[in-house]
């Protein structure tokens, strides 16, 4: 019998492959914003998540983020403990939480906005528009097929 390697991927599997080990990599490692410090992606994204619109309650951070409200209660606990947001019982009916950033947490939102713009420019400068728009159009059938799953 004759010694069949298996056919490598084609090139743009690879690189897929290649993005998605970078993806994970960097899911794994803290960043820096501003005074906020060293941030997790989780903490950072939760941030995000709880945004500049003031109050939101425990359960609906829950639903924008895809986890339990035990998974939030813990992130905001942490998040808490950095003095990156704060919690108050909601007015308009008290079995609820109300969870808002701090100046504090602001800061680190903003510093992530700025990173995002930053990368997006960096992006952008080496494509040209129409592999933005092909880039663009290919990140939108990824997502569907991984919510699909």
């Amino acid at each position: 019998m004759r010694n069949q390697e298996k056919p490598s991927p084609p090139p743009t599997l690879k690189h897929l492959n290649r993005f998605i080990v970078q993806l994970q990599r960097l899911e794994k490692q803290p960043f820096r914003f501003g005074a906020a410090g060293p941030l997790t992606p989780g903490e950072i994204h939760t941030i995000d998540a709880i945004g500049l619109e003031g109050g939101v309650l425990m359960s609906e951070l829950a639903n924008r983020l895809a986890v339990t409200k035990g998974a939030v209660t813990q992130m905001i606990l942490r998040l808490e403990d950095k003095r990156l947001v704060g919690r108050t019982p909601n007015p308009d009916d008290s079995r609820s939480t109300l969870v808002s950033l701090t100046e504090l947490g602001k800061e680190a939102y903003h510093t992530h906005e700025a990173m995002h713009q930053a990368f997006i420019r960096d992006l952008s400068s080496q494509l040209d528009e129409r592999e933005i728009e092909i880039f663009d159009q290919c990140l939108e059938k990824l997502c569907r097929h991984l919510m699909a799953e």
